[in-house]
């Protein structure tokens, strides 16, 4: 069934249907994006245990359906027990698209994830290819002749994204003096959003964004500007939230908290990610 037939089939039932949802599995990342949009260049950690994520995804998956569930970071392979979210968004979400979004780089440390990947049929493996230099490329020979076995050895699905192509600043500076953009045009932010369909499932809560999401963990760890403090106020939508409440949710475009983001495509070129900047250090408390 193509992508186009499942949303339709969903759209004929009265429970609503997210186009994308997304949970990060890991905060913290081995690359350094520059203004990467998850806040996974910040020095983050932590992960979610399977029973935390499945409780949040128990308390929506009765309300709401899925065609694309994304399983990220941060990092994911990160997480030791990664391959097990694979049967539990299966069982809360029986037709999605289960992805899982990795640099690639930790693959290996998941010898068993290929074979559930095939077994379960419904899914793939998004590798996101960061820096287009030598050295880079040198370091992901191995992970290329891992996936390369993989997909000989169990047929599964794998993507290659050169995701540094179309990189675009999500806010300037950094860490303490990282800053909202103040273009003050937030239906132009929302226009040209890369991720405006990438509904955040994190500590319970259904987010607008990862931008939004992940903004209170930036918040714990640095001294952020005033300046975030319209956006530190947002609030996702409760598990509690009435039908209506989530049809408006799901309904909704643009909105005050989408003017943190830049109104036109600020493209620039990528830094090496394997480089961590030395003058990048934390003055947080």
């Amino acid at each position: 069934m193509t992508m186009l037939n499942r949303v339709r089939s969903l759209f004929r039932r009265e429970r609503l249907v997210f186009p994308k949802l997304e949970l990060h599995v890991a905060h913290g990342c081995n690359l350094s994006c520059d203004s990467c949009s998850h806040y996974s260049n910040h020095g983050h950690s932590g992960t979610v245990s399977l029973e935390e994520a499945d409780r949040w995804m128990g308390l929506w998956s009765r309300r709401i359906d899925v065609v694309w569930f994304s399983i990220l970071g941060g990092e994911p392979t990160i997480h030791p027990e990664l391959p097990s979210f694979v049967g539990l968004v299966r069982r809360h979400w029986p037709s999605a698209r289960i992805e899982i979004v990795s640099n690639g780089f930790f693959l290996h440390r998941h010898p068993t994830l290929p074979a559930i990947l095939a077994a379960d049929g419904n899914t793939q493996l998004s590798v996101s290819v960061h820096h287009a230099s030598e050295e880079y490329q040198e370091r992901l020979k191995p992970v290329f002749a891992l996936l390369e076995a993989w997909r000989r050895e169990h047929g599964i699905y794998v993507q290659i994204r050169p995701s540094d192509k179309n990189w675009t600043r999500r806010y300037e500076g950094f860490g303490d003096a990282m800053l909202p953009f103040e273009d003050g045009d937030p239906r132009a932010s929302w226009e040209i959003c890369p991720a405006r369909e990438c509904k955040q499932l994190h500590a319970g809560q259904i987010w607008k964004c990862a931008p939004l999401a992940y903004l209170p963990m930036q918040k714990a760890k640095y001294r952020l500007s005033d300046k975030w403090d319209p956006y530190l106020a947002y609030r996702p939508l409760e598990p509690g939230c009435s039908n209506a409440e989530l049809r408006a949710f799901a309904a909704l475009e643009d909105e005050d908290a989408c003017g943190m983001c830049s109104s036109k495509r600020r493209l620039f070129e990528l830094p090496n990610p394997l480089r961590r900047p030395k003058d990048r250090v934390s003055t947080a408390a």
